[in-house]
């Protein structure tokens, strides 16, 4: 159990938002927080506490007035930390060498391999050929639906048919170095994680998973551990007082 931290990117700046809040139309989020400092800040901060694995999220689609600004931030981030943090947002087989280049360790790939609400193997099988299954990273980032957690991809904002369950898991890893899976309802919240989707998470864990969303206390951290069985990553967005939470990053990094 190690902690992941994260760099959001939305209109060009940091920031930590609720994940349930994002709309494309008009660049709109709820934040919780706007960062004074640039995306490469913090990459040499968690550099200097040599904490690996962390992601760069990229939150405007490519037609966003804001995607340039936004991707210039994630680009000086990487090569601010190369070969310690991971990208995501809007990869695909034609850009995902661009981030790798410019000292990306693994991208982060959801909307790309889906269509129609379902995994497009061939999609993933062209993509693999070019990261390798050693520097692609799966998000399966999820919402509840009627009691289960579905995969939903474009930011978070699309429901697709894809169920978060052991057998998806098992195909989907043939794929994949590891999987990150924000709970997308809690995302921004710091009002507690989603225990199912822990628990169920904790059993499988057969890559390396990051867990993220909910996360607003140490109590929290404690209940991830015992619920995940030890065996799941976690990061901490809202809650840290990088981002004006209370939660103490010194702290979380010795955790």
């Amino acid at each position: 159990m190690e902690f992941r931290p994260c760099i959001d990117i939305h209109n060009g700046k940091v920031k930590q938002i609720v994940g349930g809040s994002l709309k494309d139309a008009g660049n709109q989020a709820q934040e919780n927080f706007v960062a004074v400092q640039d995306a490469a800040f913090y990459a040499k901060l968690y550099r200097k506490h040599h904490i690996q694995g962390g992601h760069i999220i990229l939150l405007n689609p490519a037609e966003s007035e804001y995607y340039e600004e936004t991707k210039a931030q994630a680009i000086s981030a990487l090569r601010a930390y190369p070969g310690g943090l991971q990208a995501g947002g809007g990869i695909n087989p034609e850009n995902a060498g661009e981030f790798l280049d410019a000292g990306a360790s693994h991208v982060i790939v959801t909307s790309y391999v889906f269509q129609n609400g379902t995994v497009r193997y061939d999609r993933l099988q062209k993509l693999v050929k070019v990261t390798g299954k050693e520097r692609l990273v799966l998000d399966l980032s999820c919402r509840k639906r009627g009691g289960d957690y579905y995969i939903v991809t474009d930011r978070w904002q699309k429901f697709t048919e894809e169920k978060i369950e052991e057998a998806l898991l098992e195909r989907l890893a043939e794929y994949a170095d590891e999987f990150l899976i924000h709970a997308a309802d809690v995302e921004g919240k710091a009002e507690g994680i989603e225990q199912e989707l822990v628990s169920l998470l904790g059993r499988w864990a057969k890559i390396p998973l990051t867990y993220a969303g909910g996360i607003g206390s140490y109590e929290d951290l404690e209940l991830l551990q015992n619920l995940g069985g030890g065996r799941l990553n976690f990061t901490i967005g809202s809650a840290l007082d990088l981002f004006g939470g209370t939660m103490a990053f010194e702290k979380v990094c010795s955790y």
